[in-house]
């Protein structure tokens, strides 16, 4: 009994071979069970490179800054340009045009130092100076401009600051300020030179309150200028 089952067990197993081989040997593939084995195929995307988050914040302010910076060069420009015209039109004058002297004159007491001195004609500083040790009131009189200039009417402008010098019973003086504002007109023929004297002086009397003391006038003269081959040897 044992033999028999024993020789059934081997011609089964001889029987499964056999399919085996022949199947091996026909070029079958094994049966399907509808699950693919083949490994899944990705596609490598390549990821970008990452920003701050505040990236883009930075970049508007960077060209609103930029903006800005370009605005005020161009200003700058501007206010150049039309200064130098000024300079060129008021200061410069043309060939043939007419000249201007102005000169500042110092006749207050030693109750009033001059501190402060600005000048400008037609809207332009020409002269600045200041000094609060007060020897700027020391020199009686000093030259503001002297140059060519375009023949017409000009307005000359003038701010004088003093300082209260005082001592005995006017003593308190040296706690005031004065300040003076001026505005002259005056005249250039073509081809003339035109001498403005600017005089701060004090006006009034004794009874005359300090603070409405300090005053300006002007003293004008015009003459022809004088050529070189008119000097005398002396002048030479």
């Amino acid at each position: 009994m044992r033999r028999i089952v024993a020789l059934c067990v081997v011609a089964a197993c001889i029987g499964l071979g056999g399919a085996v081989a022949e199947a091996q040997a026909g070029g079958s593939s094994p049966p399907e069970t509808g699950i693919d084995a083949s490994p899944p195929t990705e596609t490598a995307v390549p990821s970008a490179p990452s920003k701050p988050l505040d990236a883009g914040t930075y970049a508007v302010r960077l060209r609103d800054l930029e903006q800005r910076i370009n605005e005020l060069k161009e200003q700058i420009f501007r206010s150049k340009a039309r200064l130098s015209l000024l300079a060129e039109t008021v200061l410069e004058g043309v060939v043939g045009g007419g000249q201007a002297a102005i000169v500042h004159e110092n006749r207050m007491s030693q109750s009033y130092k001059l501190v402060r001195v600005v000048y400008a004609l037609d809207g332009a500083p020409i002269f600045t100076k200041a000094d609060e040790e007060g020897t700027l009131g020391d020199q009686k009189e000093f030259e503001v401009y002297n140059g060519s200039i375009v023949p017409g009417e000009h307005t000359l402008t003038v701010s004088l600051e003093y300082r209260g010098h005082g001592y005995g019973v006017f003593a308190y003086l040296k706690g005031y300020r004065f300040k003076v504002r001026s505005t002259y007109t005056f005249s250039v023929p073509e081809g003339r030179v035109s001498t403005v004297h600017v005089v701060g002086y004090e006006k009034g009397g004794p009874a005359t309150p300090l603070e409405e003391r300090p005053a300006v006038r002007y003293i004008e003269r015009v003459e022809r200028p004088v050529r070189p081959d008119e000097m005398g040897e002396g002048d030479r």
